[in-house]
């Protein structure tokens, strides 16, 4: 195959005890792909998105991320916190709030992981956060505490921080839901940066219109189950299935944004 998939994720199931959150959640993300993932609140959106990095075992199912298996040693067993450190390093991931450490100046948040875990000194992990921080346009907030900052802001440091990881993958999980309405467009702005530049991404939205203009594909999930996915135009325009066309009813008619 000329395009293998950076990522699959094959059979997904989640439970907690007998209440199940995800059921056989099955799709393929290639490099440099853009998917969205929408759906009503509780359909197993997030919880699919936190499954990926393994910050939510899944009960079955099978993630790879270029062609390794995510959470599990080639034997099958679980890994340790200390062997799936490599493999989240390769998946950057911003939470719907920032988890900024607030005694850390936003050039040091952005510079902790690649200094503790990627092994950079001291110097080189900064310039590359400062690197990170003009991709976000928030170079001169570098000596800040986050504290100081607005909620977009502090969302663009948690991008800078994915992205100073250098990951292959990066997931989104409802970026702007914690977001005074005002401030989402500043963080749509840098994430529309970050597609346009051919990272991957997996983004959890309920900005139906973003999701139209930034995504290659959107999968539409309900119940734990993928319900429908497919190109933008196609799921928002014309959707086959009777829940999307109720769920695009309540929601509004997205837009494509200029």
């Amino acid at each position: 195959m000329s395009n293998p998939p950076l990522l699959s994720v094959t059979g997904l199931h989640k439970s907690y005890g007998a209440f199940a959150v995800l059921h056989d959640v099955s799709f393929d993300l290639r490099k440099g792909e853009k998917l969205a993932i929408i759906g009503p609140s509780g359909s197993g959106k997030s919880t699919c998105l936190r499954s990926i990095n393994y910050l939510e075992p899944p009960t079955a199912g099978e993630i790879r991320l270029s062609g390794e298996r995510v959470g599990r040693t080639r034997n099958g067993k679980a890994m340790s916190a200390r062997e799936l450190a490599p493999q989240r390093a390769r998946i950057g991931m911003v939470f719907q709030h920032f988890h900024l450490w607030p005694h850390l100046t936003v050039r040091e948040n952005v510079a902790l992981q690649p200094h503790k875990v990627q092994g950079l000194s001291r110097a080189d992990a900064n310039d590359l956060a400062d690197a990170m921080l003009t991709r976000v346009h928030l170079a001169n907030k570098a000596n800040a505490l986050p504290g100081q900052l607005s909620g977009g802001q502090q969302q663009r440091v948690a991008i800078a921080r994915a992205l100073a990881q250098r990951p292959q993958l990066i997931l989104f999980d409802e970026p702007t839901s914690a977001l005074d309405p005002e401030l989402v467009g500043e963080v749509l702005a840098v994430i529309r940066e970050i597609a346009e530049q051919g990272s991957a991404m997996v983004l959890v939205t309920h900005e139906i219109a973003f999701a139209r203009y930034v995504a290659d594909r959107i999968i539409f999930m309900d119940g734990g189950r993928i319900v429908e996915q497919g190109p933008p135009a196609q799921l928002l325009d014309d959707p086959r299935e009777p829940r999307l066309r109720r769920f695009l009813s309540l929601v509004g008619s997205p837009t494509v944004l200029q």
